[in-house]
């Protein structure tokens, strides 16, 4: 385990008077950790989107199948966690870990209650580490200064970015984003990406009301879109694909169809 300077403030402030997108995230999957306020906006939601619920588990369970895949047949060691969100079941250290206990991985994220609970999440195999950074997306400074302290830039990094770059619009540039990151990152690094996209207009009825109700905002992008983020990437088959055909196992909504959801892996050359 590292001692990230993020975890120095013992007590980060907590606002309850407003939803957050990581505890509104951890009510749709069941979680404990939300107020008052996170689940009257994540009820709101579901009542317009109930599949909201199927996307959100859909992306975790995406989350399972792609470490598992890195970690294993990819072979890598390291990775960077961007919106890592609460700490459920089956998070990225735990995947990767079982697999391989000298992996090493980054947390990300921005929400004080998720740097209150980090200390859970630090909990590494002796032969690994486990880090968390208090971060903004966009200060990528900050993100790749902090994650050096834990992984070795020299040695290929799986990014992991599963549904945040939604959480910023196309004024911030994601595509910008991406590649900044990227970018520091050695040949035979990953992308792991997932986000919501506009297809369903019920599921864009219910994030239109999520903005207007929520300290954050939600932007589900087309498909080709977020096809775009990987560009330059060599990817993973089957490519970029709704979140339910990614390398399928067993699946926990055998009798329902898809959700607003793509995916994909992309590997750097």
């Amino acid at each position: 385990m590292t001692d990230g300077s993020s975890m120095a403030d013992p007590k980060p402030k907590i606002d309850t008077s407003a939803p957050h997108s990581a505890r509104v995230w951890n009510y749709w999957l069941g979680g404990k950790d939300h107020y008052p306020v996170d689940r009257t906006v994540g009820d709101q939601v579901m009542a317009m989107f109930p599949d909201i619920t199927r996307l959100a588990r859909a992306d975790r369970a995406f989350l399972g199948r792609a470490v598992r895949y890195l970690a294993g047949e990819a072979g890598i060691r390291q990775f960077l966690d961007i919106g890592t969100g609460l700490p459920t079941a089956n998070n990225t250290h735990q995947v990767a870990q079982a697999i391989a206990p000298e992996s090493r991985i980054v947390y990300v994220d921005n929400d004080p209650l998720v740097l209150v609970h980090a200390r859970a999440l630090l909990t590494s195999t002796p032969e690994g580490a486990c880090d968390y950074i208090d971060a903004d997306l966009r200060d990528i400074g900050k993100i790749l200064a902090e994650a050096a302290k834990t992984l070795d830039f020299t040695q290929p990094v799986a990014l992991m970015m599963l549904g945040i770059v939604g959480q910023i619009s196309n004024s911030d540039d994601p595509e910008s984003i991406i590649k900044r990151l990227l970018d520091a990152l050695p040949s035979g690094s990953y992308l792991t990406l997932s986000d919501g996209v506009n297809t369903s207009e019920t599921f864009n009825d219910a994030v239109r009301h999520y903005n207007e109700n929520s300290a954050n905002t939600y932007h589900p992008r087309s498909p080709e879109q977020i096809t775009g983020f990987f560009a330059g990437l060599e990817l993973v088959e089957p490519g970029v694909v709704p979140l339910l055909q990614w390398r399928p196992e067993a699946s926990p909504f055998p009798d329902a169809g898809e959700v607003p959801g793509m995916c994909g892996l992309g590997q750097k050359p």
